[in-house]
């Protein structure tokens, strides 16, 4: 089986953006930082998160990590993660959660497809995109 995973860069608040993931989607992340890999010879990046995985209960999914001090990062643009199924309580409260403490940029409510639908920029500058299945919905998978 082939799985296709988002992958967030961060400069420094991977670490931060995982806890709140997890405490949204639940389920568990796994962690390890520059200096458990030898990844840096840079002692100030030792904490940094080399690499991240958040796994669900149902399923999902996200990686992250934090991008080296040498290397360019231009965070929340070239990216968005989209959720999507028919559970409106869940994918509602996932949207609810995000969104504190970051910016609505289309509030979810219903689509012209017939599902609802909303995008937000969370607290880490990710782009999220929410849909929620609708019947007779004809938007794309």
């Amino acid at each position: 089986m082939t799985t296709l995973n988002p992958y967030l860069s961060f400069r420094d608040s991977a670490r931060a953006a995982m806890d709140l993931y997890e405490s949204v989607f639940g389920g568990t992340v796994t962690r390890s930082t520059f200096a458990e890999l030898h990844a840096s010879e840079d002692p100030a990046e030792g904490d940094k998160i080399m690499h991240s995985a958040l796994t669900t209960d149902g399923g999902m999914v996200l990686m992250a990590a934090d991008t080296p001090n040498s290397m360019d990062l231009t965070p929340g643009t070239t990216m968005s993660v989209s959720l999507s199924g028919d559970d409106e309580a869940e994918l509602s409260g996932y949207f609810e959660k995000l969104s504190a403490g970051g910016t609505v940029l289309q509030p979810l409510a219903k689509a012209p497809w017939g599902d609802s639908f909303g995008m937000l920029v969370d607290p880490f500058g990710v782009s999220w995109l929410v849909n929620i299945s609708g019947s007779g919905s004809t938007a794309p998978e």
